[in-house]
């Protein structure tokens, strides 16, 4: 294997997912979806540009080397894209939480006040991101690639259900202070 620096993809294991194929083909996809999104709409949601940074990103690295390590820096590559992302447009008067929110429910004119929580909700997502980036970086340089992968995962998909939580939790808090009822109807 050699040192860190010049590990190679094992040849059953990570070279498949260098196949010409397949992750340029799920990134070609994606940036498919997004212009026939744009052509029949007029508009792309702020949920498949993030996809398409991030696969991109992914693509991009997987693609352009062979040596093991630059297949596990897409990770913390992907999430720091995320995690600009997200502080990018905290601060903003459309928040990229907002900008989710509007398009996953069809939330139309929130209330003035919610405002601030959807910035801080951005802002609980980029350090998320940023909680993934900084422990992906160092799992990848003190964790084997097999374990590395599995913790990765499982890190993952605990803070975005975490993430998730809080959101949903903090947003009916700040419902219920603002004296503000939620009603669904058809779109």
């Amino acid at each position: 294997m050699g040192t860190a620096g010049s590990r190679r993809y094992p040849s059953a294991g990570c070279s498949r997912l260098m196949n010409a194929s397949v992750a340029p083909g799920c990134s070609i996809g994606i940036q498919l979806l997004i212009a026939a999104r744009k052509i029949l709409t007029g508009s792309v949601t702020s949920l498949l540009t993030i996809s398409a940074l991030v696969l991109t990103v992914q693509t991009a690295v997987a693609v352009s080397t062979g040596f093991l390590w630059m297949f596990q820096l897409q990770f913390p590559l992907g999430n720091l894209a995320m995690c600009v992302m997200f502080a990018r447009t905290a601060p903003t008067r459309k928040p990229l939480v907002a900008r989710l929110a509007a398009e996953m429910v069809a939330l139309k004119q929130p209330h003035p006040a919610l405002h601030r929580f959807f910035q801080g909700a951005t802002w609980l997502w980029a350090g998320l991101f940023l909680m993934l980036t900084l422990g992906m970086a160092v799992m990848m340089v003190t964790e084997p690639f097999k374990l590395f992968m599995l913790l990765s995962t499982l890190v993952t998909v605990a803070l975005t259900v975490v993430g998730t939580g809080i959101c949903a939790l903090w947003f009916f808090a700040v419902v219920r202070r603002l004296g503000l009822r939620l009603r669904f109807s058809p779109a």
